[in-house]
């Protein structure tokens, strides 16, 4: 995390009345200042911010060297889009604001943005970047707007500010886009040279903007992922132990099968045995009953051959152990 000391300059100037930028040019400001506040004070919670507004008649110290958000917003609150820019005039106060910071271990930074029409030429300008550069302080420009006329300008100025690749020129064209959006995905937050950072975020919510619920979502996603584990080193015991129910089971019904059809088995059996008593005896019965009919009956012989042959021997054979028990009598 960087100790920085940081200045940022609004442009308020009658150029940022236009709305080519959504709303306007100076809300795009506003907002593009309070992301990088939260940027700042993030990355280290000794990092302090300051404001000034260069439009006007001359730059106004909005907020001193802070980190509280409030005052951010009290200094916010009282600026108004009035006169022209004094770009390199709101440099040279932000050097001095930066020059009696209290923390002198603390790097400094100015991040100034520009919307209308530098008037200041060239070699002017390419000499505050080397005064910048030798005092040891970095320069971001955001260049919107009149990005086009400003561009020759501002990267002799850039150019003659860098020290180790720590000052940046970031234009932004008109667009259907945020302004503090592009700044995001530039090198001024470190999103071009971290790769990744100025992509989406995680949760989809920017934790500069919204900390607290970045914060939320991040420990709601942790109980998750910790539920998620417990769960799967509970799964193996659980299979396990359902293997060996379902053997237990298995044999169980193994077992019960073979006692069904033993049973099954027996049943049928003692019904087939039932059965064959029962035929046998019924046969006997109906035999007499047919002997003992024809024996009564008026003329008729009962050891006529014929009539023998048509009931059959089993009839012949009943009739005869009939007469011989009526004998016996």
């Amino acid at each position: 995390m960087v100790l920085e000391a940081t200045v940022l300059i609004i442009d308020n100037s009658e150029w940022s009345r236009n709305g080519d930028y959504m709303p306007t040019r100076y809300d795009a400001q506003v907002d593009a200042v309070r992301y990088l506040f939260n940027v700042k004070t993030s990355d280290n919670p000794e990092n302090t911010v300051g404001v000034i507004a260069n439009g006007g008649s001359s730059p106004q110290v909005l907020v001193s060297l802070t980190s509280d958000q409030g005052v951010l917003l009290r200094g916010l609150h009282e600026l108004s889009v009035r006169g022209t820019s004094h770009f390199d005039i709101g440099i040279q106060i932000a050097q001095l604001v930066l020059k009696h910071r209290a923390n002198k271990h603390q790097k400094q930074r100015i991040i100034t943005f520009t919307t209308s029409p530098i008037e200041t030429d060239e070699k002017t300008l390419v000499r505050l970047g080397k005064k910048l550069k030798k005092n040891g302080v970095s320069i971001d420009v955001i260049s919107f707007g009149e990005h086009v006329a400003n561009e020759q300008k501002l990267a002799a100025f850039v150019e003659a500010a860098n020290n180790n690749d720590m000052s940046h020129l970031v234009t932004v064209p008109p667009g259907a886009h945020v302004l503090s959006e592009q700044i995001r995905a530039s090198a001024i937050v470190g999103g071009a040279s971290s790769g990744g950072e100025g992509g989406d975020f995680e949760f989809g919510v920017d934790p500069d903007m919204d900390p607290e619920l970045a914060l939320a979502l991040r420990m709601s996603m942790q109980e998750e992922e910790e539920r998620q584990r417990r769960d799967a080193a509970s799964r193996p015991e659980a299979a396990s132990s359902g293997a060996g129910q379902g053997a237990e089971h298995a044999d169980g019904d193994v077992m019960m099968e073979d006692v069904e059809d033993e049973e099954i088995r027996e049943a049928i059996r003692m019904s087939l045995m039932d059965g064959q008593g029962e035929s046998s005896t019924g046969n006997a019965k109906n035999d007499d009953l047919v002997a003992s009919l024809i024996g009564s009956l008026p003329g008729v012989d009962s050891n006529d051959p014929a009539l023998q042959n048509a009931l059959g021997p089993d009839s012949k054979k009943d009739e005869d152990e009939s007469k011989d028990k009526g004998k016996g009598k």
